[in-house]
């Protein structure tokens, strides 16, 4: 049996930290929660009653119901306030990124970078190549560009998009770059990402080493996902 890690915060300990890092960037979430639990709960046990009768099952399963109202609620603003705490850090895109499921593979490593730690990141899945972008807009325009004929000349036949991170016009929001990426389509198959990773891998090989943006950069939201789960 392993041993408990010490220095790993219990369940409840996690789900509290997830809280209060979700309250200061939203303070009525304990209201906007409490108000979800009510509006499920009495939603289930009206449903339950009129389809079997009695009080103690309907109360039981309006329980049930609000309590899953109030984790999907709360793990949508949790999710939220995590990005927000992370705008505008260099990173953060790849940080929002590591929400995507299976299936993709997202490098933490900026594949191009200026002087003014503007950065483009790379990340492979189901829409094909996606190339995303932090930065002055025009500054990352040439590296976009740049790497984009770099990439076609390896994989030409796999479909390459390009996003800049940021709210200015033909700009993607921290907060709906998932949601963007994952509605970019379906073009390459599972099967077709070991041959399209390898031929990137030898690509990156000829690539000079990046230094990376100096401060902090955000590479993961696991942490914050994990404290919703519990893990």
């Amino acid at each position: 049996m392993a041993e408990k890690d010490p220095n790993k915060p219990g369940r409840i300990k996690q789900i509290l930290q997830s809280y209060q890092m979700t309250k200061k960037a939203d303070p009525r979430i304990g209201l906007i929660l409490l108000g979800t639990f009510l509006l499920v709960a009495v939603v289930g046990f009206a449903l339950v009653y009129l389809l079997i009768g009695g009080m103690v099952l309907p109360i039981i399963f309006g329980v049930l119901f609000g309590t899953l109202g109030v984790l999907i609620v709360f793990g949508r603003r949790a999710q939220t306030a995590a990005l927000s705490s992370i705008e505008g850090q260099p990173g953060a895109s790849v940080a929002a990124l590591s929400m995507l499921r299976r299936g993709w593979k997202v490098e933490t490593n900026p594949i191009g970078f200026t002087k003014q730690q503007d950065v483009v990141f790379r990340v492979v899945g189901p829409p094909g190549i996606i190339l995303v972008a932090e930065g002055n807009v025009n500054r990352v325009r040439p590296l976009l560009n740049d790497q984009r004929r770099k990439h076609e000349r390896v994989v030409s036949e796999v479909p390459i998009h390009e996003v800049v991170v940021g709210d200015g016009a033909n700009e993607v929001p921290l907060r709906k770059l998932v949601r963007h990426v994952s509605k970019l389509g379906r073009n390459i198959k599972p099967a077709q990402m070991t041959d399209i990773l390898a031929r990137l891998k030898a690509l990156d090989a000829n690539r000079s080493n990046i230094p990376l943006p100096k401060g902090p950069m955000p590479t993961s939201m696991k942490g914050a996902r994990s404290n919703l789960r519990g893990r």
